[in-house]
């Protein structure tokens, strides 16, 4: 059941920040999005490549490849992905492409060992790149044939008709950064850096001149691979002068909270925050990519920014359709508008998100730095979530809309990624169910695309205590078995021959939602709230449910969900007269299809008003379709 709260209720964080978020538009009650030019929505699958093909069930606590297993490019088979793509997928997110820093033996390919003490977990994060001209070697069947076998992984996922999007993290590289497969003529970072100075526009990275990088000192209760020997865990780490660790820490030695596996780039900004390129001039922010290239085509870049640029185009040469930017908002703005431009004009399809968290950026993001879509993360997942943790109302849904409606088409909705609880976990919900309702809404409420996490969609929790990543996660750290996801895989058949009737009822909604998202042409059009208005007309109707059309000229959608997990309610949903003149409806009576489960429903005229008599059961959603 959920909690009755007051309108003031939302988390005064979330709500701060809402506030300071002021759409440009007037009409502060209104919730019609930014017009869209995309034809249809899209919906990413998000994939952790090394966890997704895995078979092995040992899950031991800090356990070897060897012990715990690992998934390889060769599992996305024809049929896994052509099941992905059934499922209502346009793009696949691979996360862990580009080759990082872990613990394993690859010398005898030419791969330098990484020390144990600067990786985290086992396996290493995926965000602390070692070389962005190679891929992860444990991904490979044959670790010297590891690229091409990326690139066969490419060629299966467009032959089953979905784009295919991998990681840049240009904040910060793997404190080990060594490209030896960088193109003739490629220097790696910090191969021409003068180390002899704190900072210099040129300069790669950070240093602290005539001091050595110190590890940290470890809290009680962690040991680098939970306390096994190992020939490289010695207490030292060869690194002098120190550099700046990834998240910004100067200190030589790091806090263990600190990224203290990654180094900080230097993007051309002084340690005093003074800026050495050029701004963009006022206005730009109106202005397309093709006027931002020209306008950087010509100028002095930090050295880094050309590094960066050469590796997406590199991506994007090989037939990458786009990338998912780790904390682009440490990186400045400008950098954005070069690099993203640049990549535009070799592919102007090409598919750009951001991970940017701070809301008063988002505008600057998508309009100076020409990104395509961002995370919508502190506004609507995190509003979403205290809804289905029975701390909020729906109503906070409309909050989220009407502060961010200017540039809803450019906001992606997600509710789980690989830095978030699962949904199952009891730190989230407890019950991959709780989630119906609030995908459905998510699905459905706008023209921008839509996020799931691999095994999500069969309801798995992230309960293993897999080494450095700890439960409610699925470890992004560790050699790792994902279970609901594996009984799924069934073996390599792809086809939930392992899976529980719960999970398959559960991946059959999703599979029916995601499918309606992408294919109704109204998901692409007009959009106006029903909550407010039946809160207030429609006995019955309250905070659990939330409700909303959309529509174009051809088809009209009405979508009602109910957040409450107990009870079921009945009312007469009301469509206001200005909705129904605006829809040219004039007969007494018209039907109602539902896209989700078909059954049907009927819409009367009453006074120029429409109604729908409603009995939703707890969980349960309609997507009614007027005939």
């Amino acid at each position: 059941m959920i909690k009755k709260f007051s309108v003031f209720s939302l988390p005064v964080l979330v709500m701060s920040i809402l506030m300071s978020c002021t759409p440009t538009a007037n009409d502060k009650e209104s919730t019609a999005e930014e017009p869209t030019q995309t034809k249809s929505k899209k919906v990413v699958y998000q994939v952790f490549t090394r966890l997704f093909g895995n078979t092995n069930t040992t899950n031991k606590t800090w356990g070897t490849i060897e012990e715990n297993g690992v998934g390889k490019f060769e599992d996305f088979t024809p049929k896994a992905l052509q099941e992905i793509k059934d499922l209502g997928i346009t793009h696949i997110w691979y996360t862990g492409i580009p080759h990082h820093a872990l613990v394993g033996d690859y010398t005898k390919y030419g791969i330098s060992n990484d020390d144990p003490e600067v990786i985290k977990g086992r396996a290493g994060s995926p965000y602390a790149v070692k070389d962005y001209y190679n891929v992860n070697p444990d991904l490979a069947t044959d670790p010297e044939n590891r690229l091409e076998e990326f690139k066969q992984l490419l060629e299966r996922t467009h032959q089953a008709g979905m784009k295919v999007i991998i990681d840049i993290v240009p904040n910060h590289v793997a404190r080990n950064y060594q490209s030896i497969s960088a193109p003739k003529g490629v220097e790696g970072f910090g191969v021409d850096d003068n180390t002899e100075v704190q900072y210099q526009r040129d300069n790669n990275f950070y240093y602290n001149p005539n001091e050595t990088f110190e590890l940290p000192k470890w809290r009680e209760g962690y040991l680098p691979l939970g306390g096994e020997q190992h020939p490289l865990v010695d207490g030292h780490f060869q690194e002098n002068p120190a550099k700046w660790t990834g998240n910004g820490a100067r200190a030589s030695k790091p806090d263990q909270n600190d990224w203290y596996e990654t180094v900080k780039v230097n993007y051309g900004v002084s340690p005093e925050g003074i800026r050495e390129f050029d701004s963009l001039p006022k206005g730009y922010e109106n202005e397309p990519f093709q006027k931002h290239f020209e306008f950087w085509k010509d100028k002095q870049v930090p050295d880094s920014w050309e590094k960066f640029k050469d590796i997406a185009l590199y991506w994007i040469a090989m037939g990458v359709d786009g990338f998912r930017y780790d904390m682009a908002e440490m990186v400045p703005v400008e950098f954005w508008s070069y690099m993203n431009s640049t990549i535009k004009m070799e592919n102007p399809d090409a598919f750009l998100l951001a991970e940017v968290y701070n809301p008063t950026l988002y505008r600057d993001y998508i309009y100076k730095g020409k990104m395509d879509y961002l995370y919508d993360k502190v506004a609507m997942y995190d509003s979403i979530k205290q809804i289905m943790k029975d701390n909020g109302k729906t109503s906070y849904i409309s909050e989220v809309l009407k502060q961010t409606k200017d540039i809803s088409s450019h906001l992606l909705y997600f509710l789980e990624n690989h830095d978030e609880q699962r949904i199952a976990s009891e730190e989230f919900a407890g019950d991959a169910q709780i989630a119906k309702p609030a995908m459905t809404v998510l699905a459905t409420i706008s023209t921008a695309p839509l996020m799931i996490y691999f095994g999500q969609e069969v309801g798995e929790p992230g309960a293993e205590d897999a080494g450095f990543g700890k439960p409610s996660r699925t470890s992004i750290f560790d050699y790792v078995g994902v279970p609901h996801h594996q009984r799924w895989m069934n073996d390599g058949k792809f086809d939930g021959g392992q899976s529980t009737e719960q999970e398959k009822q559960l991946r059959d909604f999703y599979k029916r939602l995601l499918n309606v998202s992408i294919s109704q042409p109204a998901i692409m059009g007009q959009i106006k709230e029903l909550h407010k208005y039946n809160i207030q007309n429609s006995q019955g109707y309250n905070q659990d449910i939330y409700s909303f059309v959309r529509y174009n000229e051809d088809q009209k959608l009405v979508v009602i969900s109910n957040f409450d997990t107990e009870n079921t309610y009945e009312f007469e949903l009301q469509l206001p007269k200005e909705l129904i003149a605006e829809w040219g409806l004039d007969k007494t009576e018209y039907s109602l299809r539902d896209l989700l489960y078909q059954g049907s429903n009927k819409l009367t005229l009453r006074n120029d008003i429409g109604a729908v008599k409603i009995r939703i059961n707890p969980l349960q959603s309609f997507i009614f379709e007027v005939q």
